[in-house]
């Protein structure tokens, strides 16, 4: 059971070290996926801190599980609520699937974690 942790926590921790670091910067396609959203510029910065944040959790959780458990469970309402803001946008289902995506591989990482105790 430990190499599905493995494996899923790298790429959570990929794919929101990439969507974090571009959210703190203020690139300009983010920026504008924001504004589309209705997301301000200061709660854009709060959520890329909230995902870099999940990516130290993520990490750390390779050694320490509880680390992981608390990051996997950290970024399932951060995901509802990207599919809330989608949904409300009337984004297509194509968008609105992927936060939906990563809140449930999130939340099967902290299963994952769970079972490993």
């Amino acid at each position: 059971m430990r190499t599905p942790t493995i494996t899923l926590s790298i790429i959570l921790a990929a794919v929101f070290m990439a969507t974090g670091v571009q959210k703190l910067l203020g690139e300009r396609k983010t920026r504008e996926r924001m504004d589309h959203l209705g997301v301000s510029a200061g709660l854009t910065r709060v959520i890329g801190v909230l995902e870099l944040a999940a990516v130290v959790g993520l990490l750390v959780g390779l050694y320490w599980s509880p680390a992981g458990l608390a990051a996997a469970v950290g970024l399932v309402p951060l995901m509802i609520g990207a599919a809330g803001y989608h949904v409300r946008a009337r984004d297509p289902f194509a968008v609105t699937v992927m936060p939906i995506a990563f809140g449930v591989a999130a939340a099967a990482l902290a299963v994952l974690h769970v079972l490993q105790r």
